[in-house]
């Protein structure tokens, strides 16, 4: 790229960008969403770990109270 001055190709022009506020508040409703989605993943995960670690432990409780 050949620039008129030296000046010019190290501060090139700014580049100004226009967003609408209904695109803006869609954009961070999506975002929202997708964290939303997410964290409801990450619970039904957490939820089926839960229950798994459960299931191991009951029959060691069992076996403490007839041990005790």
């Amino acid at each position: 790229m050949i620039y008129p001055s030296l000046f010019d190709s190290f501060f090139g022009t700014t580049r100004i960008v226009v967003v609408s506020e209904e695109r803006l508040q869609a954009a961070e409703r999506e975002a929202k969403m997708q964290r939303l989605k997410d964290v409801d993943e990450r619970l039904t995960q957490l939820r089926e770990y839960r229950q798994t670690l459960a299931k191991e432990l009951a029959p060691a409780k069992e076996e403490t109270k007839e041990d005790a």
